[in-house]
């Protein structure tokens, strides 16, 4: 098979898919819902966006941003995947027979003003939690400067942002590369997305998680990430168990440590790996292993059973 044959909806659509469906510490999955956000509601919302994606090497980034946007919109009342439509967005534009590393960067140089004001009013009509305002090129006010001078701008304190500034460097150097670290660790595709999601917890504090509670509690979840993987995670019976009190950990004050930024991250590095053809379709892993502490959460049910 052609490594350019498959689209690139179905890169999106599977990335956002495999992501949500993974039991990631602190975050919505098909065993977990939030009282406000269900599992439901990312599968729609990853339905919903993908036939934009078809079209994506032919559309401008800030159109497709808005686009995804108001056909997520259109299915489910809350924001499921903001961040995730801007990490996907420029990353689905560079042209199929481009390396996603060579062409990303003079695709980011490339973005416009036009870019920018549709991102604002994507945005806006997402309405994040948490946003805040800030003194220059606030999103409630007109954008003046081309997106990626813009995402610079806030790249200090948002890791969504920190990647059309530096070029997705926290996907290519962290994110994809753990995730080919817990293949072989974890022999399935579950335990790689968790161990992706661990790595980057462990080595970047979840912007999101310092928008709502401050950058202290940011900063103790990337600490309390490390120390699962440091006890032995997905092989050892102390790893899971340091995985659950995790778990506990960021759901006990609700959806306010919510590690989203972390799971926005996680979903590019899987559309880098589907697009790159590191990782394949159909999976060359099972989705998940059955028995034992490998990446068994004790908090949650055994995979198979609701």
């Amino acid at each position: 098979m052609s490594p350019f044959s498959l689209p690139i909806d179905r890169y999106a659509s599977v990335a956002c898919l495999w992501e949500v469906t993974a039991r990631k510490p602190g975050n919505v999955h098909r065993y977990r819902d939030f009282d406000d956000l269900t599992y439901l509601d990312f599968v729609t919302s990853a339905a919903a966006i993908a036939p934009g994606f078809e079209k994506a090497p032919y559309t401008k980034v800030g159109e497709l941003i808005m686009w995804a946007v108001i056909s997520t919109r259109e299915v489910v009342r809350t924001n499921t995947n903001l961040g995730i439509i801007l990490l996907l967005a420029p990353l689905a534009v560079v042209p199929a027979r481009t390396k996603l590393r060579q062409g990303l960067p003079l695709l980011l140089d490339s973005l416009d003003v036009e870019d920018s004001q549709a991102v604002y009013e994507a945005i806006r009509l997402a309405n994040p939690g948490g946003l805040g305002r800030v003194e220059d090129q606030d999103v409630n006010q007109a954008p003046t400067l081309p997106l990626r001078e813009i995402m610079a701008l806030a790249a200090d304190r948002d890791l969504v942002a920190r990647q059309y500034a530096n070029g997705f460097r926290e996907v290519f150097d962290d994110g994809v590369p753990a995730l080919t670290r817990g293949l072989d660790v974890a022999r399935c595709l579950e335990g790689a997305i968790i161990f992706c999601h661990l790595s980057l917890m462990a080595k970047h504090p979840d912007s999101l998680i310092a928008r709502k509670r401050g950058t202290a509690e940011a900063e103790e979840a990337s600490r309390r990430a490390r120390a699962v993987l440091d006890a032995g995670w997905p092989q050892s019976p102390a790893g899971a168990e340091a995985l659950s009190q995790l778990d506990d950990w960021l759901r006990a004050v609700g959806r306010g440590r919510n590690p989203g930024t972390t799971a926005d991250l996680v979903t590019a590095s899987l559309f880098v790996g589907l697009r790159e053809q590191i990782l394949t379709l159909p999976p060359s892993h099972p989705w998940t292993l059955d028995a034992g502490p490998r990446i068994k959460n004790p908090t949650l049910p055994p995979p198979g059973r609701p």
